[in-house]
């Protein structure tokens, strides 16, 4: 899939899924905007990215601050030409019951997943409308926007809303060539997935063990974690789709651990 003459903005690249996908479209030729609120590892993965031939940028953003949402693409914009490509990954998790989720937790997670979604692409739309080249939107789901686990009540919430918006977005760009995508992964072995495996080990009373062979891996037909690369090729492909045949669907990535 060539992504030639394109330009590709990911948040929360500087790491995870979203430096692969970021990794994955260079070398598929798209130009590409590393978004993330830690600088230094941005410029790091840039840095990676032009090492090995490709373009790349960095800049600084905070999902869930207008101000800077605004600006990190108009820079996208002035520096590469256009945004063709957003990949709304950035998130976080955070791990309670409900009688224990602290309302400030929940609001956290609900700015960072929903509000950083919402404010990206109205950010990057009006470009992809104003250039009349069209372009694709795609948000980072889950296994978890079809599905619910215990522990994770303002994450599923969360991940949920984005196939509304994705939807949404889709019969509104469909006129001017505006696509939108929700890929959902399942467990994938990143950092956020490291730290949730001690966590749900507590509150579930169970070994780590248990919770990576019961719990992350149980539903699985191969009892692998998705990988970062799963995700990442099912984003490129995406972003490289030459229709509108396949937007306002999710794409769950999962190994069999969810299946529609």
């Amino acid at each position: 899939m060539t992504l030639k003459g394109k330009v590709a903005l990911i948040t929360g690249a500087a790491s995870g899924i979203g430096k692969e996908c970021a990794l994955d479209m260079a070398r598929a030729g798209a130009a590409i905007v590393i978004a993330d609120m830690n600088l230094d590892g941005a410029n790091a993965t840039a840095a990676e990215i032009e090492k090995a031939g490709g373009r790349a940028i960095a800049v600084t953003m905070d999902v869930t601050n207008e101000e800077q949402v605004n600006a990190g693409i108009q820079k996208a914009v002035d520096t590469l030409g256009s945004i063709d490509i957003l990949v709304s990954n950035a998130g976080i998790q955070i791990v309670n019951p409900i009688e224990k989720y602290a309302f400030s937790d929940w609001k956290k997670m609900l700015a960072i997943h929903l509000d950083g979604a919402f404010l990206t692409t109205q950010a990057a739309i009006k470009h992809m409308y104003s250039s009349k080249r069209g372009g694709s939107i795609i948000y980072m789901g889950s296994v978890h926007s079809h599905e619910a686990s215990p522990l994770k009540s303002a994450y599923v919430t969360a991940k949920h809303g984005l196939l509304g918006l994705s939807k949404v977005v889709a019969k509104e760009g469909a006129s001017r060539n505006v696509r939108s995508y929700v890929v959902c992964p399942g467990f994938v072995r990143t950092p956020l997935v490291d730290k949730q495996i001690p966590e749900q080990a507590k509150e579930l009373n169970i070994s780590e063990a248990d919770v990576i062979k019961n719990v992350m891996l149980k539903n699985t037909v191969d009892g692998v974690f998705t990988t970062t690369q799963d995700v990442a090729s099912t984003v490129t492909f995406l972003a490289g789709f030459p229709s509108a045949a396949l937007t306002g669907q999710s794409f769950i990535v999962s190994h069999g651990w969810f299946m529609q």
